[in-house]
């Protein structure tokens, strides 16, 4: 039985439990919402308000049971869910998604954007509604662009402050096609590892090093089992928020608005957090004795510009250009 069939099961029988001597009319109707983060992590804090938001504006009808921590297995794997309707929602992962939408992998381009707030605007208009449009014809419905922060390096071997530092590290990275491209691009040895699985890589040093945004360092307790990070900002990526087209054309015109409307909500909750966490865990994570350095970004810059001609000379180029130019 897999993890999504099993967990299905669990609501049933629970709910069924709980029904007693009410009518079937009158008991609520499940619906489960996964993502690979921790509790803490501003993913899962977002989820939850979505979750309450929904069952308080739907008066107890719709009930949503919050998954973290990969308890239904990685983000590609809900992905699949998703799409086939065996999964009705997911905070998943830009690459994770790339793999069915291409043209999310151009939001990771190297250095794109020169602020958070860039980012945000740029998925809130016309470019994100192009994604939505591509990613409802695969299956699923965009309920909102959250974020997944801009990303930096962290390893076990020594401190990095230029691309000569990464040179012949083994950097885990997510299953992201340009996220590789740039750490080959910087010399390192890229490693495609779960993310469920990267503490316990990094602690057996089947991996040297990771790169993934603060909040994901800090709610994965990576500092744990790594003593540099540095401030590269190499990269941005979207949590896209999605649901199964299969579930969403189940809900009423009505409910469909309160989903969308706490989805609203939550995406605002869900950012707000991510900057927050950001301003402030360079100090927490100092004083748990990590080394934090900061990098001239100027050489990074430079040494993956190979990076975008690759893209834009290939099967997304077009999107690519779209999105470079509404950037700059």
């Amino acid at each position: 039985m897999t993890p999504f069939n099993s967990f299905r099961r669990a609501i049933l029988v629970t709910a069924l439990a709980c029904a007693g001597s009410a009518s079937f009319a009158q008991t609520p109707t499940k619906m489960i919402l996964g993502h690979g983060a921790a509790p803490g992590n501003p993913r899962h804090e977002a989820s939850v308000k979505f979750a309450e938001t929904v069952k308080a504006n739907t008066s107890g009808r719709i009930e949503i049971q919050v998954a973290h921590s990969s308890q239904l297995g990685d983000d590609a794997a809900m992905v699949t869910a998703i799409r086939s309707g065996t999964l009705d929602m997911s905070a998943n992962s830009q690459g994770a998604v790339s793999t069915v939408v291409p043209e999310y992998s151009a939001l990771g381009l190297p250095f794109l954007f020169s602020d958070i707030t860039k980012a945000w605007q740029l998925l809130d208009g016309p470019i994100g509604q192009d994604l939505a449009k591509r990613t409802e014809a695969k299956g699923m419905v965009v309920l909102g662009y959250w974020d997944n922060g801009i990303r930096h390096i962290s390893n076990s071997k020594r401190p990095v402050k230029s691309p000569a530092d990464v040179k012949g590290l083994k950097i885990r990275t997510p299953p992201d096609a340009i996220t590789v491209d740039i750490m080959q691009a910087l010399g390192a040895d890229p490693q495609q590892i779960k993310f469920s699985e990267l503490y316990v890589a990094l602690q057996q040093n089947v991996v040297d090093g990771q790169e993934n945004p603060l909040t994901n360092i800090s709610s994965a307790k990576l500092y744990e089992v790594q003593k540099y990070i540095s401030l590269t900002g190499h990269k941005y990526e979207v949590t896209p928020f999605l649901m199964s087209k299969r579930s969403w054309d189940k809900l009423g015109a009505a409910d469909q608005k309160v989903f969308m409307a706490a989805a609203a909500e939550a995406t605002q909750l869900q950012r707000k957090l991510s900057r927050e966490a950001d301003d402030k865990l360079v100090a927490e994570l100092k004083g748990k004795g990590v080394q934090i350095d900061t990098v001239d970004r100027a050489p990074f810059v430079q040494a993956t510009r190979a990076v975008y001609d690759k893209w834009s000379a290939g099967p997304t180029g077009e999107f690519v250009t779209r999105v470079v130019q509404a950037t700059r």
